[in-house]
């Protein structure tokens, strides 16, 4: 069925009827539509935006600022996503010489939205209007400028254009300053935590959660985060981390908005959501550390091999993540609740593998790996580590190698605030329904098993979250992609949220 006004067409397209694109297998559909089955009561209407706009019940044409919301934000995250440390992909990690290439972009076009500017001692950017009173809470609005490797160029990036260009409409109609309280755009300098292995560097410190330890961590060419920050310029001493944690007093609440990273908006067909809770998030480094010797010399009943141990390991953690249940159910520490919670939410990642000497003809003599475990329910993570780890001491011991288990990053789940959700909900609906008349169902409310900025700020203020719709689901890739209008969306969406706070 296809509804027609004098300048937009709208299809409405019917349940069955998708948009198919190679990143999905049979599993990851079937997946994406049980998830859906949870989240809510009947499948909604799918909505394609043809590019054009709704039109007022005057017959005039709604103004959606399209040159900034759109024109102009796609323009600048296809900039944005030229600047990498490497040649033929995109990188950009905490402090790199493109992420402050990024950040001096980033501040120029705060400034053309009339905010003022600053970079705090951890690399964070800020842009900030004070409103009409400068005392007042302010609302913060982020996300990260840095990257994973081979990335895409809208995690992160989207929500601070969204922001900035939302800001510039109001510079434009010269409202900036009629605002009730002060905005502030926050560029966090790491999130992904890809240079250190610890993730909300950024945050953390604003929220007064990043400990003074951190600045001793160092990333694999032994450069510590305060050789980084010396050899930018910046001395920081424990005094200045500390003086960085915002007054809780001060701070009304934070949003951010982000690409979904997960197929379910584009299942549903809508191209906004609202973020219900962040999955919490535990990060482990195990070491195996066996006997070293020659690949040819070394008969295998003798052998004190790391390198077995882990694939081992490896293979029982993902026997673990994918049943808990079966090895969590006699533990009176599982709820019932939890172990569904588990099933239905649990995630395990071995993301990165290193060996030493590594070299083909030596068994080598240790063995490090990652571990990235998510779920939504905290005591069930918990317990996952305590059962994982009762498993990494046992086959190590059988094995006759030695084995170490360190947490390097630990992360609650966290439930976003009500007001701020209904709130958000409400500014999607708005600017949806000023792109194609009247929509039919409501914005989509869904979890995020990835972990955001969000995270850390929560231990600061209350939360909310605007998921965008991302192809496929495809995030932390080239591939990963955005539609315009739906970039335009959230541009829209951002600025009907911040008319409530004129």
């Amino acid at each position: 069925m296809a509804i027609a006004s004098a300048s937009t067409t709208v299809f409405f397209i019917k349940n069955h009827q998708r948009h198919h694109y190679p990143y999905y297998s049979s599993f990851s559909i079937l997946f994406s539509y049980l998830i859906f089955l949870l989240l809510f009561s009947s499948p909604p209407t799918a909505y394609a935006f043809t590019g054009d706009v709704a039109e007022d019940s005057n017959n005039r044409r709604a103004d959606l600022f399209v040159q900034i919301l759109k024109d102009e934000a796609v323009g600048r995250l296809n900039e944005l996503g030229k600047v990498s440390d490497a040649a033929r992909y995109l990188e950009r990690t905490f402090l790199s010489p493109a992420s402050i290439k990024a950040r001096f972009l980033l501040q120029k076009w705060m400034e053309d939205a009339g905010l003022r500017t600053w970079v705090d001692c951890m690399g964070n950017l800020h842009g900030r209007t004070e409103g009409r009173n400068a005392s007042a809470e302010a609302l913060l609005i982020g996300s990260h400028l840095d990257t994973v490797v081979d990335a895409g160029k809208f995690d992160g990036a989207l929500g601070i254009i969204s922001a900035i260009s939302a800001l510039k409409v109001f510079y434009m109609n010269g409202k900036l300053e009629e605002l009730k309280r002060p905005i502030e755009v926050i560029a966090f300098s790491d999130e992904e935590g890809v240079r250190f292995q610890s993730t909300f560097l950024g945050s953390a410190a604003i929220a007064g959660i990043l400990p003074v330890s951190s600045l001793e961590i160092s990333d694999k060419s032994g450069m510590t985060i305060k050789d980084v920050m010396t050899e930018s310029g910046v001395q920081i001493t424990e005094e200045n981390l500390l003086q960085l944690k915002y007054d809780r007093k001060s701070v009304w609440g934070y949003v951010e908005v982000h690409i979904e990273q997960g197929p379910v908006l584009e299942w549903s067909g809508f191209p906004l959501g609202v973020v219900r809770g962040i999955a919490g998030q535990t990060r482990l480094k195990v070491t195996v550390r066996g006997s070293q010797g020659h690949a040819g010399t070394v008969p295998m009943p003798l052998r004190q091999d790391p390198m077995a141990a882990s694939a081992e390991l490896i293979v029982q953690l993902e026997k673990l993540c994918k049943q808990p249940e079966s090895y969590l159910s006699f533990d009176g520490h599982c709820s019932d609740s939890t172990l569904k919670s588990l099933s239905t939410s649990l995630v395990c990642t071995v993301g990165e593998i290193s060996t030493w000497p590594s070299a083909s003809n030596v068994i080598p003599g240790q063995v490090t790996f990652t571990v990235d475990l998510r779920t939504i329910d905290d005591i069930g993570r918990e317990a996952v580590i305590y059962e994982f780890s009762n498993q990494v001491h046992k086959i190590c011991s059988s094995r006759s190698v030695l084995c170490n288990i360190e947490r390097k990053h630990d992360a609650n789940a966290v439930i976003s605030d009500s007001e701020l959700s209904s709130q958000l909900k409400s500014a999607a609906s708005a600017a949806l329904k000023k792109m194609v008349g009247e929509i039919q169902e409501e914005v989509p409310v869904l979890m995020s098993g990835a972990g955001h900025d969000a995270m850390a700020m929560s231990y600061l203020t209350k939360v909310g979250m605007l998921f965008v719709r991302c192809r496929g689901g495809v995030s932390h890739s080239p591939s990963e992609h955005v539609l315009e209008d739906d970039i335009w969306a959230a541009g829209l969406a951002v600025l009907e949220f911040l008319e409530n706070h004129l």
